[in-house]
């Protein structure tokens, strides 16, 4: 990175992230007794320390959480003037960086980042995928330009761009005998058969629980998983039969290797995905474009699945 900025603000944010000046040193590439001379000055310049020295590593204190915070705001904003810059040079050159959910990393937006590609090849995309607990997270501190993921309540912080309702239902292989009809199938035909469901204590598995505590019998699944790639596996090998979003399991279907079928209940539950972003960053043009093809394709990934009865519309 060109000398704008301070080697602390780089070394601090490297043990941030490693725990440890050792580590921190072999990423960068110097010395750790170089490192910690750059964060003991830094220290002694504020007059607080930022770290906590433990037997095991380092781990920031409260003033060193507000140094991070700061220092990762002013690298994205550098790393997006770069962009900008490299724009000019290049047109539709940039690059995007995305947290969301491993379920949608591995269906719909495997596709949609595909054909981004395809039309932009000049854009690098960053894709990462977390747990619903930690999609927040990253984009709060400008880690990533956007996040997309299920059930994320309204945060100080963060900016909505799309929102988009997507209750859950039953998902069967082919040959079972609930894919043998069409329309919505009855909760109660369906907690009768071998379940595969999301673990306890994801947001899929929170409104599935909303969706069973109107069956009047216990519901025991044989395997809980936090992989919703590993549900899509033991689904199509006839292990069990689960309950998912539609989207999760699209391309699936469009191949025959799943059947989605609506629940038949009186009150639909949803998955809320949302688009968001910080609420404070602006987008450079290489995001911009990628947001308004994300909604594009997601927008009509919805409207086929409306066109199948799977979705209300």
């Amino acid at each position: 990175m060109a000398q704008l900025h301070s080697r602390k603000l780089l070394y601090l944010d490297e043990i941030a992230r490693c725990g440890s000046i050792r580590k921190a040193a072999d990423r960068l590439n110097v010395s750790s007794s170089a490192i910690n001379r750059q964060i003991l000055a830094l220290e002694e310049e504020f007059g607080v320390p930022l770290f906590e020295r433990l037997p095991r590593g380092l781990r920031l204190t409260a003033a060193g959480e507000l140094c991070v915070e700061h220092i990762r705001g002013v690298l994205k904003d550098y790393a997006r003037l770069e962009t900008r810059i490299r724009a000019l040079k290049m047109p539709q050159a940039g690059q995007v960086s995305l947290v969301t959910t491993v379920g949608l990393a591995s269906g719909p937006l495997s596709e949609i980042i595909a054909k981004f590609i395809e039309k932009n090849p000049r854009v690098h995309i960053k894709l990462r995928s977390d747990g619903g607990t930690t999609t927040i997270n990253p984009v709060l501190t400008g880690e990533v330009d956007i996040g997309l993921g299920f059930n994320i309540a309204a945060t100080p912080g963060l900016r909505t761009l799309a929102t988009f309702d997507i209750p859950i239902g039953a998902v069967v292989p082919p040959d079972h005998k609930l894919a043998q009809e069409t329309g919505p199938v009855d909760l109660v035909d369906v907690v009768q058969e071998r379940l595969v469901l999301a673990q306890s204590g994801t947001s899929l598995r929170d409104v599935i629980n909303l969706v069973l505590s109107s069956v009047p019998i216990p519901v025991e699944p044989i395997l809980e998983t936090n992989s919703s790639e590993t549900v899509r596996q033991l689904v199509r090998r006839g292990i069990g039969i689960s309950l998912l979003n539609p989207l999760d399991v699209l391309a699936e279907c469009r191949r025959g290797e799943l059947v989605f079928r609506p629940l038949n209940v009186a009150r639909t539950h949803h998955q809320p995905m949302k688009l968001f972003t910080r609420a404070r960053a602006s987008m450079d043009a290489a995001t911009s474009l990628f947001v308004e093809f994300l909604l594009q394709e997601l927008v009509a990934q919805v409207e086929e699945l409306q066109r199948e009865g799977n979705l209300p519309v």
